[in-house]
């Protein structure tokens, strides 16, 4: 929200304004300015700091200029990396010895390495197995030094271990950092890519992107509990940005870090010890609208479902959802939930998909429902709203025959309060009544809809819609009907 300030409209003619506001006599000496009438109201942007003077001074040092200049441009590049990030990275809280990489060799014999390792305290005979059964990387240009090439174990023989990524929220916090707008009905799955092998001396030249060509969106490299130094991870996008990556950390946790499929990436060469990684690919998968949904009710529920749609047959029907969705109805349409639903709500909605039936999601309240492609609306106090007119008539004792004014006995002063605090109420409510028929809304005997409903009220979906009644904000409780005709 933009400030509002305040300018008063008589000027002084005894005074002349400068460019920062202030004012001076003719004798030069300031005096304060003294706020009148405010007759305008003037937006203005935030100030980028307070205490500081409108107008700058003549007198100011050219290094105040460049430190500020140096700040913007450092806010410009922190807007810049923070609008289009291209890479994340974390750690996954993990047991080291619980970790266990099983592989055959190319004699076909089956080994299994336990973590973590330190290959100067022992090497474990069958780490130099897996090395001997790796390939070296492929790299750009001539090969200078051929015996500190990276390697990587070949996809073609077999290889698994205890580590999942399903077993941890790293999808999601791939999922929210790299694709925030990813669309509802959007999956990212992964797909064990290789692992990754740099002895001491060894480091990976730039891996192109153009290496991965199996329809990837992202990479994830997890490293493996391994002792070594050096060997950080360069991540560098298509402009030319980097990001790099040490490892390191806490014995009990395993370092992740994910980007793009355009990025190019590298490792710097290893220090000591030796370095281990997985890498997976972050693939991006879609079910359609018109695919089946991936929930299937039981068959005990379809038929207890069944005798209730055939006692229905002819009617418009509708059931009250029970979950809570948080969404404001004044801001999105009720059927902008269906990706959304939850629970018994997306069981039931899903049955009546299976019965060929057209499920339709609509905001209702006192009696009231909103045609699917409208939003709540409760009207205004604005002076020429038909809601206002009403009860600027009900204010002014019906002196105006309107047949939107809402009637209401006179109240006497030796009157029963019961009485008048009911009566009050029921204004009240046929005001609310002309409020939302004023924003669509139509009774639910008029739209020709039945609720089924249990003898005794279960639970409701409840979300609020915020209007405001007499110079106070009020808040109306709105429920889902899902709705459907039984031909």
């Amino acid at each position: 929200m933009l400030p509002l300030s305040i300018l008063s409209s008589p000027t002084l003619s005894a005074a002349s304004r400068l460019s920062d506001g202030s004012r001076h006599s003719d004798n030069g000496q300031p005096f304060p300015r003294t706020r009148s009438q405010p007759d305008f109201e003037i937006e203005r942007p935030p100030k980028i700091a307070t205490g500081i003077s409108k107008r700058p001074s003549a007198r100011r040092l050219q290094s105040d200029y460049s430190a500020e200049h140096a700040l913007r441009a450092s806010v410009s590049r922190l807007i810049a990396a923070k609008a289009r990030p291209f890479t994340t990275s974390g750690r996954i809280p993990l047991d080291p010895t619980a970790l266990v990489l099983f592989f055959r060799s190319k004699s076909g014999i089956t080994h299994s390495l336990d973590f973590p390792i330190d290959v100067d305290y022992d090497t474990p005979p069958a780490l130099d197995v897996l090395i001997g059964a790796c390939r070296p990387h492929q790299t750009a240009g001539i090969n200078v030094y051929p015996d500190r090439d990276s390697l990587f174990y070949p996809p073609t023989l077999p290889l698994t271990a205890t580590l999942e990524i399903a077993n941890h929220p790293i999808l999601d916090a791939v999922r929210n950092a790299l694709f925030p707008n990813l669309p509802v009905g959007h999956y990212l799955i992964t797909v064990r890519d290789r692992l990754e092998v740099m002895v001491s001396g060894c480091r990976m030249t730039p891996q192109s992107r153009t290496l991965r060509n199996d329809g990837r969106v992202a990479t994830i490299c997890v490293t493996l509990p391994v002792q070594y130094r050096g060997g950080a991870l360069i991540v560098r996008d298509t402009e030319g940005t980097e990001e790099k990556f040490f490892g390191g950390g806490k014995p009990e946790e395993v370092e992740w870090t994910a980007f793009l499929a355009e990025c190019d990436y590298e490792v710097e060469t290893v220090q000591h010890g030796c370095r281990m990684s997985i890498s997976f690919a972050v693939h991006l998968k879609t079910y359609g609208p018109a695919v089946a949904p991936l929930i299937t009710p039981s068959e005990n529920f379809l038929d207890i479902l069944s005798p209730v749609l055939s006692l229905s047959r002819g009617r418009k029907v509708a059931f009250y959802l029970t979950q809570d969705y948080g969404v404001n109805p004044a801001e999105a349409l009720a059927e902008s939930l269906v990706p959304h639903l939850k629970g018994t709500d997306s069981l039931l909605y899903h049955a009546l998909k299976v019965y060929k039936l057209a499920p339709e999601l609509h905001w209702a309240a006192g009696g009231y429902i909103w045609p699917i492609d409208r939003i709540v609306e409760c009207g205004s106090d604005a002076a020429d709203s038909p809601t206002t007119a009403a009860m600027m008539s009900f204010a002014a004792g019906y002196n105006s025959p309107s047949k939107r004014s809402v009637p209401m006995r006179p109240m006497s002063y030796y009157g029963d309060p019961e009485e008048d605090e009911a009566e009050i109420l029921r204004v009240e409510a046929d005001m609310m009544r002309l409020r939302v028929e004023e924003g669509g809304a139509i009774p639910l005997a008029e739209a020709e809809i039945f609720i089924l409903s249990d003898w005794a009220p279960g639970p409701r979906t409840k979300e609020k819609v915020y209007f405001s009644s007499n110079g106070e904000m009020e808040k109306l409780i709105v429920n889902v009907l899902l709705v459907t005709y039984v031909p």
